[in-house]
This record gives C-alpha cells, structure tokens and sequence, in this order.
C-alpha cells in the first residue's frame, strides 16, 4: 500500500501513475495518437509551396520490372532487319563491368514483332504493344535514356532512389517530402504489388526522411491484385462508434505524451502515422472497392478477363487513388521470382505474354485519365531499370542493356506525341541528346514545381538530393 501521506499533486499525480505503471495506459499510448489539433498544426503530409509553378500535381510510375527491349517495342532500328545473324563488335555491359574487355562479338537479332507508324505524329512503334501503339499521340518518348547498374538490383535501386547502393529514400518520399499530400485521410505515397527482390521495401522506402513519407504497399508482386489491400482497415469485433470513441480516449492520453516529448521526431512520426491510419479507415475501403466502377471503365482496363484481369486492376486502383489526391503511386508489373517477368535471356517470345497483360490496361488508363481531364496534371511515367541488347543471348534472348534504352512520359506538362534523343542505329548506345536517370528523375520534379538542386535533406552532416549531385531539366520534353 502507499503512504497516506504522499503528496499525490506532487509525486504521484494521476498523469504520472498512468506513466509510470507497469503496462499503464499513457506508457503505452506513446506510440499511439497525439490530439488531432496540434497534430494537425505540424502535420508533415500538409499541402506545401513549390519552387516554381507547377505542371503536375502528381505521378504514377508504371514500372515494368526487368527491363523491356526498346528495340522490340519503341525503338525502331531498321538495320536489325538488315544484318540479322550477321556478327558484329560490342562493348557488352556486362562483360566491360566484370572484365574491362571492349568490342565482344555478338550476333545480331532482329526484332520479333513488326513495327509500323501510328497516330497523327507517326511515332514508330511495334505489333507488341498494340493497344499503347494506338494512344502514341499523347505519349512523349524518350529514346536515349541510360542508367547505372548492369544487374537487376542496382538498377533498380538506382530507378527508384537514384543510388544503386546506398540507403536513399525512394523518388515518391522525396516527392511527398517536398509536395506533401492533397488528401489527409490517405498516404501521400503508395506502390501497388511491389516486388520483394532487388531492392524490396527500399524502393518505396523513406530511408533517413521522416517516417511518414514511406509508401504505403498495397497487395505485393506474385499475389492476385484482387486480394489486394491494406492490411487491418477494418476492425472484426469492434464498431466503427466503438472504436471512435477508443480513439478519442487514447488521444487524450497521448496528448500528456506529447506535451511532455515536444520535439521527440520519432513519436511524432508515430502519432503521424496512427493518425493517418484511422482516417484511412474512414475512406479506403471504399476508393479501394473497384466494383463502384461502371461496367465499360472495367472493360476499358481489361477487368473479368484472364490475361489483363491483374495488371488491370491495377491500374484502375492506380486512378482512383490518383483522383482522390495520391501524390506519387508506383504500379509495378513483376513478380517475386529470381528472374523479373521482363528478363528474357533466352525467351524473347515470352515478351509477347507479358506484353498482354499490360498494353490494354495502360492504354486504358491513359484514356480513362484524359476523358476525366486528370492527364492534364498527372504524369504517367511507362519504364523499367534498363533496356535490352540489339543482339542475342541464348540463340533466342536479350541481354540487360543500361547504355541506352527507352521510356515514355504523358500528360503533366510534357509534349505529345513527341520523341526525343536516339541510340545508334542498332539501338546499343544512346548517343543524341542523351538523357540520364538522374536527368528523368530532375525533369519530373521540375513539372511538379520542385527545383532537384534545392530538395534537400540534411542527414549524417550534409545535404542529400534525389539527384545527389548530378542531373539537369530536360526543358525540351516540355509542351
């Protein structure tokens, strides 16, 4: 028992007791939520200024894990018709990084698939993506793209973080870090089925930002994009009353929390996070359920079909997200495997299945975006880590190729129907008007109103960037 005579104000006020007690409820409640006032009053995810007037409010990345050829798709190179089988000199990626060697004999491959000219600007593009082919008028090619990283990893840590090897927060933490989020109740950043190799959560990590500007993943690469969600939204016993009225209690307690830890970043990260969490609970679900969709927007994304059911769902949650005020959504088309769905080595025909399950989703979305006048602020970013090489591997395959190698921007502020940059004329080096990752990652700021150079965070004694030190706008891409 404790002495009557304690002075309870003093040494043992009820605040204190609830601290203090073994597995007392304000000890607990420090992971737990801060009042909602003066979480709101610093709230990280909050609209902020931007560097300079912004083309596009926000970005959803369709990343096609394990790099897509160029020379099959969007890279027309007629001299592969031409010399196909012949033998000619390289300096092979891989070999230069492993040996030093240069000007490797290789055979050259023609493409699979028959290209053609499309739409009113007559970009050039192939039989494996016919359904995109349609929609090249609003898409803005960049031919001459070249990254780091021969291997899926580095590449793919450098895509997403502009590091092959450090811990860098990803490109949609640096971009929520310096935008902040158009929507309370959700995140600022989400990737839809990521993949769990060559890089993992880091490719949506927030590394040394602070913790709210992670993604937030949704389903993960492999798994039936139907069955994806976020996890725990709904409570199985409690009711929504019930739980309110929880939540209000626990605020409470917090608060003492709180007042007595100002300036603790990682509690404040914590009440954050919860904070968001149980707003989420309040509107998720329902931007979640696809079935709200009309029965033709459905079809537009290939939904109830096998081969684009998937990728379909995908993006169409991609949208919806995006109309609800996500600022930076990651959709990757992958899996889990030791050999991302687009690596074929030895198997280019399997170009073709994957090829399938992709074009009528994305050409979808961009209709879907257009006719809903989203397009106008929202940049679709269509790439993978790197391309693949002019020549074979296997007899019938093609090797990573990050020397040169193509993506496609639309909406947000870029010109249509618009190719810029080339590879050579066998499509193995970029060699005019070259654009590098870090130059994309500095171009795609720049339209959401972010200067690269001035988005920094200071971490472990200097000033980091997305960029790091390098990068430059490419102004010409701009409508």
């Amino acid at each position: 028992m404790y002495e009557t005579s304690l002075n309870t104000d003093a040494v043992f006020s009820r605040r204190h007791a609830l601290q203090s007690a073994a597995c007392g409820f304000g000890y607990m409640a420090m992971s737990g939520l801060a009042s909602k006032q003066s979480v709101a009053a610093e709230n990280p995810l909050q609209v902020k200024p931007t560097h300079l007037p912004p083309r596009a409010k926000r970005v959803i990345f369709l990343f096609m894990q394990g790099g897509v050829s160029h020379v099959d798709s969007f890279d027309y190179k007629p001299i592969l018709d031409q010399r196909d089988g012949e033998s000619l000199q390289f300096d092979d990626a891989r070999v230069l990084a492993n040996t030093g060697m240069r000007g490797v004999s290789k055979k050259i491959m023609k493409p699979l698939w028959k290209f053609s000219q499309h739409g009113e600007s007559g970009r050039w593009a192939s039989d494996l993506f016919p359904e995109m082919a349609a929609r090249v008028d609003d898409m803005c090619f960049l031919h001459s793209m070249h990254t780091q990283g021969v291997a899926h990893g580095p590449a793919t840590l450098f895509l997403h973080c502009g590091a092959t090897n450090s811990i860098r927060p990803s490109m949609g933490s640096w971009i929520t870090y310096g935008l902040g989020s158009e929507n309370e109740s959700l995140p600022g950043f989400v990737s839809i089925s990521p993949s769990a190799g060559n890089g993992g959560p880091r490719n949506y990590g927030n590394a040394f930002l602070p913790a709210v500007h992670q993604g937030t993943a949704i389903g993960r690469a492999g798994r039936p994009a139907k069955d994806s969600t976020i996890r725990d939204l709904t409570h199985p016993e409690l009711s929504r009353d019930r739980q309110g009225r929880q939540f209000d209690l626990l605020r409470q307690l917090n608060a003492e929390q709180r007042r007595e830890r100002s300036g603790d970043s990682e509690l404040d990260a914590i009440i954050n996070s919860y904070e968001l969490a149980w707003r989420m609970q309040g509107v998720a679900p329902e931007i979640l359920d696809l079935s709200q969709e009309t029965a033709d927007t459905q079809a537009m994304y290939g939904l109830g079909e096998k081969e684009t059911d998937n990728f379909g769902r995908q993006c169409l949650m991609a949208r919806r997200l995006c109309e609800s005020g996500v600022r930076y959504i990651q959709v990757t088309y992958g899996d889990n495997g030791a050999n991302p769905a687009w690596d074929q080595h030895s198997n280019m025909p399997k170009h073709g299945e994957h090829a399938k399950a992709v074009d009528r989703p994305i050409a979808g979305l961009l209709k879907d975006l257009k006719q809903r006048g989203l397009l106008e602020d929202t940049i679709v970013w269509w790439g993978g880590e790197f391309g693949r090489t002019p020549y074979s591997q296997g007899g019938n395959g093609r090797d990573h190729n990050p020397g040169g190698f193509t993506t496609w921007l639309a909406g947000g502020g870029v010109r249509p129907g618009f190719a810029f940059g080339a590879t050579d004329e066998f499509g193995h080096a970029a060699v005019e008007n070259k654009v590098h990752m870090h130059d994309l990652h500095a171009t795609i700021l720049h339209l959401l109103g972010l200067n690269h150079e001035q988005l920094t965070y200071r971490y472990a004694g200097r000033d980091f960037r997305l960029t790091d030190i390098h990068g430059h706008v490419v102004k010409e891409i701009m409508a």
